[in-house]
């Protein structure tokens, strides 16, 4: 069979069975973004393997026997994708666990809460994420001294948040933040 009848025979199919398939796939898929992604498989099957799709009403009956395997290849991904889904969260969870509550207000996440979002970002990556200037410059698309400075600033005006939740005390928290900046 040459390219154009295979194309004309292709043509064909489609126009006689889409909605057919179509309907199909949507009363078995939770979303019609899914129901759309079985029947374009389907039919892309359908196209490589033209020269096998028998002719007439036993044609249209291939087409739901291939749109039931891609559908349950479907199923099948979406299991294991849940699957790893939940395995991943459990994982974060474990790995990132929010510390038990202390006894006393959080003086530091106060703290922290008072600066902008820029300045909460610049002390992440330099404590958290443990960035020196240079690294925190390339993340942030500046230069290394700009990093520098922004990160001064951000760590004197944490210094100054940590001050009213905590006056007492608050130097001494503030110090390991504050002498980082000598990087």
């Amino acid at each position: 069979m040459d390219e154009t009848d295979s194309r004309h025979r292709f043509d064909a199919m489609y126009r006689q069975t889409y909605e057919q398939i179509l309907g199909y796939a949507m009363r078995r898929c939770s979303s019609p973004e899914d129901a759309a992604d079985v029947v374009a498989e389907t039919y892309v099957i359908a196209w490589r393997r033209i020269a096998e799709l028998p002719h007439g009403e036993a044609g249209r009956l291939w087409l739901y026997g291939v749109a039931r395997r891609v559908l349950a290849n479907h199923r099948r991904g979406e299991r294991r994708r849940a699957t790893r889904h939940a395995e991943l969260t459990a994982e974060v969870e474990v790995l990132y666990a929010t510390p038990s509550p202390q006894a006393g207000p959080d003086e530091v996440g106060e703290a922290m809460n008072m600066l902008s979002d820029g300045d909460r970002e610049l002390l992440a990556l330099a404590v958290w994420e443990e960035l020196d200037p240079g690294e925190i410059a390339a993340v942030l698309g500046c230069s290394r001294n700009a990093a520098r400075i922004r990160l001064h600033r951000a760590r004197k005006r944490f210094a100054k948040a940590l001050e009213k939740t905590r006056p007492s005390v608050a130097r001494l928290e503030a110090r390991p933040l504050i002498e980082r900046e000598s990087r």
